[in-house]
């Protein structure tokens, strides 16, 4: 029974991951707001009302990338060794998200410059981002032993996750791209440089 759930499992994430690379590619050629569900899914060769059983929009379906490399890089960060430091923890957990996913194709950076202009993919990262600090504000308490709502659980997670949105704008905007870790390695250090 295991491996019929696993096999499930991968399925459904070979879909998901169909689907996000078809989103990214259409979104490239035509422009996100010339791409419909529709056409995402017959891109990725499956229904309409499968693509709704993954994703509520074709935003979603776009941000899936980032979504998988952010929660990774929070279970990573959940997994790190109580002793280190928060600061420290976040770092080595992102190293090892570096080292397991390797760095992002270039041509993923032309992908996201294009597809990123359009107002509602913002919207729905900004609420992803939000999310997601939310969540690591949660586990920086745990570890710090403080409240998620303490001023340093927040402002740690909150200069964390500005630190790898900037990084990833700067490494977009690079012609040619240094690769991401080197280009976040630099912000995250400059973002920790007042607090030293």
């Amino acid at each position: 029974m295991d491996s019929t759930v696993g096999l499930r499992e991968r399925k459904k994430e070979a879909t998901r991951r169909a689907l996000h690379d078809a989103a990214m590619r259409l979104a490239v050629e035509h422009g996100l707001g010339e791409v419909t569900v529709e056409a995402i899914a017959d891109a990725a060769g499956v229904s309409r009302r499968t693509f709704s059983n993954y994703f509520a929009g074709k935003e979603d379906a776009l941000l899936y990338g980032d979504q998988q490399r952010m929660l990774g890089l929070l279970e990573a960060f959940e997994a790190r060794p109580a002793g280190e430091s928060s600061w420290t923890a976040l770092r080595a957990a992102l190293l090892t998200a570096f080292a397991e996913v390797g760095e992002p194709d270039p041509q993923w950076a032309a992908q996201a410059r294009l597809a990123r202009a359009h107002p509602s993919v913002l919207a729905r990262q900004l609420a992803h981002y939000a999310a997601y600090e939310r969540r690591l504000a949660t586990a920086i308490g745990e570890r710090d032993g403080i409240s998620s709502a303490h001023p340093r659980s927040r402002v740690t997670a909150a200069a964390f996750l500005t630190s790898l949105r900037l990084a990833t704008h700067l490494w977009i905007e690079e012609q040619p791209p240094r690769p991401l870790s080197a280009v976040t390695a630099e912000t995250l250090d400059e973002m920790a440089r007042p607090f030293n």
